[in-house]
């Protein structure tokens, strides 16, 4: 028995050299929004050493988040020092963060942190 070998053609074969013409780049916004990611990621450091140097305000973090109390949690978090939209998410588990970021009234970019607590 003899099989044919099987050609795949191009939906139009004539057509052999076809050029896409593509729009000029701009890189502004990437190069904007790695500069926000690097603030954020700057404010992230920060956060996590103080969870890392203060088995205090992990405690007290771990409480409020234990009561269910988010604007409690929300405001030690603030209260580190930082400048940047945190939303704060926790459960029996661990805490998350997220720190995000806007270039031109744009969201730019999201840094997300999630440690275990238990």
């Amino acid at each position: 028995m003899y099989y044919y070998p099987v050609y795949y053609y191009l939906p139009y074969p004539y057509q052999t050299n076809v050029y896409r013409q593509f729009p000029e780049v701009d890189p502004g916004f990437l190069y904007d929004s790695a500069n926000e990611t690097r603030k954020l990621m700057k404010e992230a450091s920060i956060v996590l050493n103080r969870f890392a140097d203060s088995k205090e305000f992990d405690k007290k973090v771990m409480a409020a988040a234990q009561e269910s109390n988010m604007v409690e949690v929300k405001n030690l978090i603030k209260s580190i020092g930082i400048t940047s939209e945190v939303d704060v998410h926790f459960n029996p588990d661990g805490l998350r963060m997220e720190f995000n970021s806007k270039v031109k009234e744009t969201d730019c970019c999201k840094l997300t942190i999630a440690l275990r607590w238990k």
